[in-house]
């Protein structure tokens, strides 16, 4: 087994300290809480920390360049509605994205599915058997060569129910779950689950820059705010300025649309990449990074997406994803065979984002990830590096759990 490079505790400790200053102290307490929770949740809040511990190996460091989501787990799949109004399943959080070896978005989702796989009580041969499933699907996408996406039409199981809810969802019962409705006007439901309470200082801020944007649009009365809060969601980006946006859309009180303002971070993968000398494009904002990768590497583009600034800050626009239409293996009834046809599903949309994306701005061409995927046996030392990065976040999420119960 690959064994990444070890990393002395008070290290970890200040290391996610470091990396999460100066974010806002009520939803970093959620997130510290989360974190503590179990290994896999815990890799969803400490992604600097994943590839700071990547093995130096040359599968890691040699690979050929390619888009990468930077964040891949299996929580980071899910359904979304594009731009044109129909739903699509794939990648959907592209926060950490950029240009990197194409080994690292896998060997993470790889060890996502490791340290999830806990919930379902599974063996270790078990999960070796899903994480194989995974890997081959995601091998013979590439081979194939022919980036596709998934239909709803054609998919099954937990994919085609996470697709088909979403389609039938009645905006008046999703709005009824994250508003409060008196007559015929709608406010947020600020329940400290789903969104928290903004500041006046907030509001005016969210609705002054949205007024802005509104005189931009071709229909500007569809983005008059009518309530503004912060957005609790995710884990990793707990903290960070995110607001939840209540506008009129289409009329109120059951057309109302929510929309998502969320500050845009540096890639958690950068410090490694500098290392290794990984040039990036000059991008104008981290929001443009974002949003420019994950329109090059999604087949349909989010409804809104689009990067912003919001006093002063680089943000993301985009309509809101429910966190209900995420992969979530807690509520998957345990069994493994369901785990199984989900994450070939998530090898096969890797493998075609990545092709989306090939031959841009530095990544390799399509031909060249082709004969990646057909060459040597990397396979096998990518399955021995999951593991080894599975034991080294369940260790590092046993020394922070250990550090918050003495430090509250």
């Amino acid at each position: 087994m690959t064994k990444p490079p070890s990393q002395p505790s008070s290290g970890i400790i200040d290391a996610i300290n470091s990396h999460n200053a100066g974010r806002d102290a009520e939803r970093l307490a959620m997130k510290y809480a989360k974190m503590t929770q179990n290994a896999f949740v815990f890799l969803r809040g400490a992604c600097h920390l994943f590839y700071d511990a990547l093995p130096d190996t040359p599968l890691f460091r040699e690979a050929p360049l390619a888009w990468c989501c930077g964040d891949l787990h299996f929580e980071n799949f899910g359904s979304y509605k594009g731009d044109n109004r129909l739903v699509y399943f794939d990648i959907n959080d592209f926060d950490e994205a950029a240009l990197a070896p194409v080994t690292w978005d896998m060997v993470r989702l790889l060890t996502s599915i490791q340290c999830g796989a806990d919930a379902l009580r599974a063996t270790r041969a078990e999960v070796l058997a899903v994480s194989q499933s995974c890997l081959d699907a995601y091998r013979n996408a590439l081979i194939n060569s022919k980036p596709l996406w998934v239909e709803r039409e054609t998919s099954s199981g937990l994919v085609n129910a996470l697709l088909t809810d979403l389609q039938g969802r009645q905006r008046a019962a999703f709005l009824d779950k994250r508003t409060i409705r008196k007559g015929q006007r709608r406010s947020l439901k600020l329940d400290g689950v789903k969104a928290l309470p903004a500041s006046d200082s907030q509001k005016k801020t969210v609705t002054e820059f949205m007024d802005r944007f509104a005189a931009t649009q071709q229909n500007p009365r569809f983005f008059q705010v009518l309530d503004v809060g912060r957005r609790i969601a995710g884990t990793g980006s707990l903290g960070v300025q995110r607001f939840v946006v209540l506008v009129e859309g289409k009329g109120s009180p059951d057309s109302n649309y929510l929309l998502d303002i969320k500050e845009a971070k540096p890639s958690a993968m950068a410090p490694r990449l500098a290392h290794l000398g990984i040039k990036q494009p000059a991008w104008s904002s981290e929001a443009n990074r974002i949003v420019t990768i994950q329109k090059r590497m999604q087949a349909v583009d989010h409804a809104f997406l689009q990067p912003v600034e919001l006093a002063g800050l680089p943000c993301v626009l985009k309509g809101l994803q429910a966190s209900e239409d995420r992969v979530a293996i807690g509520e998957w009834g345990k069994k493994l065979d369901r785990l199984k046809e989900v994450v070939i599903t998530m090898g096969r949309n890797l493998a075609w984002d990545q092709l989306r994306a090939s031959g841009r701005s530095g990544a390799a061409n399509a031909d060249a990830l082709i004969a990646f995927a057909q060459g040597g046996h990397w396979e096998t030392e990518m399955l021995d590096a999951a593991m080894g990065m599975t034991l080294t976040t369940q260790q590092q999420w046993k020394t922070f759990a250990q550090w918050r119960n003495r430090h509250g």
